[in-house]
């Protein structure tokens, strides 16, 4: 059976544990500790304390969202080693402390990216949303911050020449040091009973010229092959990789319906060029039909944490861009009502 989850930011996320709690089919809290910056253990303490606060409320813990990889890891450089050994301390206080999926990218420099964080649709609610002609005139450090998935390892000063050395680097370069990365920590996930997935780079192709790698169907059998093990796996995002008409999402999810470990369902309006606004759920207010997505997940068996994603502002809501309660609880009780359907469809 699916684990119907919601992502929670913690003790100062208004969208709160006890309001959680009283949407019927969530069962699942998506956590993380959001004060630890990047290349830093994650304690075993912190991890055992934060399913123990979501236990107590009558959830489970099913995925933590994200162990943030360091910049040096995703550029190479020679103090990639001490972080990786730091992130494969991570994944053990993980598995010690029973929480069995990791979400995680590999996303230089940040992680997804918008241009306007309240698009104003007609009906009067707001949403997120990219102009690709835009991007142009942002600047990359001080707009970035402002993004709620925003989590960095540098200064503003240093974003020049990370910008020219990841551009330089190449694709090519990119899959390399996730090569290295995932010999390395892959193993120590099977040992620790984590089941680690990779989330797809949203939008799914190069901004501000940085390369980004992954972007579809043939990204994710490659990245799937550089360590062939069922703890390596995807976190599969249907809005992320939705913005792309090249992506069948539904094709996707039954291809490698066996490491997807981690559903992301959300809906897009895909608009002329590279542009795009996020959208309500249902598949009539979006590009993407949902319920197709919904039985390609069924028709492979999954029976992972699925949650529903960035939700727009309605009925005057204020908060996290994305993560305000009222948008995503419709979400996982629409998410929730066509699961039910097809699971009565395939009995009938």
């Amino acid at each position: 059976m699916v684990q119907f989850s919601f992502r929670w930011y913690g003790d100062d996320d208004p969208v709160t544990l006890d309001r959680i709690g009283q949407i019927p089919v969530v069962k699942g809290i998506v956590g993380a500790l959001f004060d630890i910056p990047p290349g830093q253990v994650w304690p075993l303490d912190r991890l055992q304390a934060l399913r123990k606060t979501v236990e107590d409320k009558g959830f489970t813990l099913t995925a933590v969202e994200s162990i943030p990889v360091h910049e040096d890891i995703k550029l190479g450089l020679k103090t990639r080693d001490a972080y990786i050994d730091a992130y494969c301390e991570s994944i053990r206080n993980m598995g010690e402390a029973g929480i069995p999926v990791l979400c995680y990218n590999f996303m230089p420099l940040f992680d997804w990216v918008r241009t306007d964080l309240a698009m104003r649709l007609p009906d009067g609610s707001t949403c997120l949303s990219y102009d690709d002609a835009a991007i142009a005139g942002l600047n990359l450090f001080t707009w970035g911050k402002s993004l709620p998935a925003w989590i960095f390892s540098y200064g503003e000063e240093e974003m020049p020449r990370l910008v020219d050395a990841y551009r330089d680097m190449g694709e090519e370069g990119v899959w390399e040091n996730l090569r290295v990365f995932l010999e390395r920590v892959v193993p120590v996930a099977e040992e620790a009973g984590v089941r680690m997935g990779i989330h797809p780079d949203d939008p799914p192709w190069s901004v501000f010229g940085v390369p980004r790698i992954i972007t579809g169907e043939a990204a994710l059998e490659r990245m799937l092959s550089l360590a062939d093990s069922p703890n390596n796996g995807l976190s599969l995002c249907s809005g992320s990789f939705g913005v792309s008409r090249e992506n069948d999402i539904p094709r996707i999810v039954r291809r490698f319906g066996k490491r997807i470990h981690f559903a992301h369902v959300r809906n897009v309006k895909i608009l002329e060029g590279r542009n795009f606004h996020e959208s309500a759920h249902p598949s009539a207010c979006g590009s993407l039909d949902i319920y197709e997505i919904l039985k390609a997940y069924h028709d492979v068996g999954f029976s992972g944490p699925m949650r529903p994603d960035h939700g727009r502002m309605i009925w005057g809501e204020t908060g996290k861009p994305g993560y305000g309660l009222y948008d995503r609880a419709l979400a996982v009780m629409y998410l929730a009502g066509l699961w039910e359907a097809i699971e009565k469809e395939s009995r009938a």
